[in-house]
């Protein structure tokens, strides 16, 4: 009776497991059918070039992808984190500056010319000497005006004697008055000859216009000189300025005073300048005007024609909020966003995106004219790794 019902439970058993494989392989059957269907149906609808069926194929697949994505997201509880770094906003000043490049220039810095031809009797100077105002450089010979001045006023002292005498008998009521008046043109007249010979004189006197230094001599001493030809160049260091053209869209932005920072490429120093000058009218080839920028010379180190690049404020904002100009991004939308910090808890916190709308950019930072406010914390580093609402640890 035992060997009969294991008999019939192996028989069972065995009948069970060859179900099991028929319906194994009849549902694989079908699956493969089903696919082999739906690639069939979707290169047929493709092929039949309908453009509502493919279209309403498409909705219906992006449905059921839809559905498949929150699936995963409900079903998905691992949460995308990010190490980031952040700094909080503070209030500042913010300014912007206009940069533009110039050249160092002095207007007391010329060529000195003579006045008058003759041979360069003396020549007082060399090269690098310090000079003052008014101080002799140099004579010319005065080739015998100083002879015909001392006859001259010889003329005049008897000219003026001569009048004198005149004019007392004329108060006496005595001689004619044709007499006093002869007498009185003839001290005038010698009285301008001997301002002309005076004046002839002193351009045979080489002076310094102004202050400065010899920076070369052009000639020597025993030479002849004539009008138009250069003796020595002078300049003076002490009254320095950078001068450069702007463009005309900065006119108002631009006052005498405003600060402006110099630097020199050439000595690789920086300046403190204001503007002294701020010229009325516009060069119409290239539609800027100029200003020039005074720069003290303290250390006696600014030269003419020295190359100069020139930071000028322009813009100037109290209490700003600004953010590193690399952090600011674009979305799709041409939007500008920030990343910004929220349910901070210790070293971490969650990602928000914040539309902010900008203001102008220097110095590598962005002022943000709304948007943000102070105390804001703010993702600097690994802003293009994150999305709104991840976790940040930082």
């Amino acid at each position: 009776m035992r060997s009969i019902v294991y008999e019939f439970r192996k028989i069972n058993k065995t009948n069970m497991s060859k179900r099991i494989l028929l319906f194994t392989a009849l549902s694989i059957f079908l699956f493969s059918c089903s696919n082999k269907e739906n690639n069939t149906d979707t290169d047929t609808l493709i092929a039949s070039k309908n453009l509502a069926s493919i279209k309403a194929k498409r909705a219906e697949l992006q449905t059921q992808i839809t559905k498949l994505d929150e699936a995963i997201a409900s079903l998905d509880t691992k949460v995308e984190e990010a190490l980031v770094s952040v700094t909080t906003v503070k209030d500042t000043v913010f300014s912007h500056y206009l940069e533009v490049q110039g050249n160092v220039e002095t207007k007391e810095n010329l060529i000195i010319y003579p006045q008058f031809s003759g041979i360069l009797t003396s020549l007082n100077v060399v090269a690098g000497q310090k000079v003052s105002k008014g101080q002799l450089l140099g004579m010319i010979d005065d080739g015998g005006l100083s002879q015909q001045l001392a006859q001259a006023q010889s003329q005049l002292a008897l000219a003026k004697t001569t009048f004198e005498r005149q004019k007392r008998l004329w108060d006496q009521k005595i001689g004619s008055e044709i007499q006093f008046l002869q007498a009185q043109t003839n001290m005038v007249s010698q009285q301008k000859m001997v301002s002309q010979i005076k004046a002839q004189l002193a351009k045979t006197r080489i002076v310094a216009p102004f202050s400065g230094v010899i920076d070369e001599t052009l000639i020597e001493r025993g030479q002849v000189v004539a009008p138009g030809q250069g003796l020595m160049r002078i300049v003076n260091l002490n009254n320095m300025y950078v001068s450069t053209s702007v463009p005309e869209n900065y006119i108002g932005k631009l006052k005498v005073g405003t600060s402006v920072d110099v630097y020199l490429t050439s000595l690789d120093k920086n300046y403190s300048g204001k503007i002294r000058q701020v010229a009325n009218n516009i060069n119409p080839n290239n539609r800027t005007f100029t200003i020039e920028v005074s720069v003290p010379n303290k250390e006696n180190l600014l030269r003419p024609n020295q190359v100069a690049k020139l930071r000028i404020v322009d813009y100037t904002a109290k209490n700003a909020i600004v953010v590193p100009t690399n952090v600011v991004q674009e979305d799709g939308g041409k939007n500008k966003f920030v990343f910004i910090v929220t349910n901070t808890k210790g070293t971490t916190g969650i990602a928000k995106k914040v539309l902010v709308e900008l203001g102008q950019s220097s110095n590598n930072v962005t002022e943000i004219l709304s948007g943000l406010s102070a105390d804001d914390i703010i993702v600097t580093e690994g802003v293009n790794t994150i999305s709104d609402g991840m976790k940040l640890n930082f």
